[in-house]
């Protein structure tokens, strides 16, 4: 029996790939850069926004370039994000279950909030933790881990649920069983090679699997 369902967030349950475009180019023309494209943006993210920056700058610029980036992107998440369909409603029928939800992010906490706040899904969540270091980036376990021991959860009583090859790697090192979904940054192909649990195309799908 499933008694605690870990979420990662971008690509996962939120869909914030226009906000980190948009942030992402207009920090490049600051620093004298041409605009990337979209679809490059997409498969770039996943291990935090400095080591994201820092694909995008020169080696010498990425503290400053950050800096540029966090700020606009503060205003750019709340406008340019949203909830991937179905999210509302699967968070909810797992809360009616009485399953435990929480989230694993790359992302810093002050982000992650921003964004759970204002697509009000801070109401489902029992507990929003992320790597704001890098020893706790996924793939490591650190994040999964910490959160099974706050709720006092074993293992095999836990999903994680990610779109990214680290998020499969990271619930496969934790000992959780991970379950890839589609339309994030990550291919059927490179999920599968990490051998997920379970890969699905929607969130809706979860129901049906726990």
């Amino acid at each position: 029996m499933i008694k605690l369902v870990i979420f990662d967030l971008d690509g996962t349950l939120i869909d914030a790939y226009l906000a980190i475009e948009k942030s992402l180019n207009f920090t490049r023309c600051c620093f004298g850069y041409p605009p990337v494209s979209y679809d490059k943006v997409k498969r770039a993210v996943g291990l935090g926004d400095k080591i994201f920056i820092s694909q995008f700058v020169k080696p010498a610029e990425v503290e400053k370039a950050l800096a540029v980036y966090r700020e606009h992107h503060q205003l750019s998440l709340l406008r340019y994000s949203r909830v991937k369909p179905q999210g509302c409603q699967v968070l909810a029928a797992l809360r009616k279950r009485g399953i435990k939800l929480a989230v694993a992010s790359n992302r810093p906490t002050k982000f992650s909030q921003i964004l759970v706040r204002h697509l009000e899904l801070d109401k489902y969540f029992d507990l929003v933790l992320c790597a704001d270091k890098k020893r706790e980036l996924k793939p490591a376990p650190f994040l999964l881990k910490k959160i099974l021991k706050r709720f006092k959860i074993s293992h095999a009583d836990a999903l994680y649920v990610g779109d990214m090859i680290y998020d499969i790697e990271a619930g496969n090192n934790a000992g959780i069983r991970a379950v890839g979904i589609l339309g994030g940054s990550g291919t059927r192909k490179e999920l599968a090679a990490k051998k997920p649990y379970k890969i699905i195309t929607n969130l809706k799908q979860l129901l049906k699997i726990i």
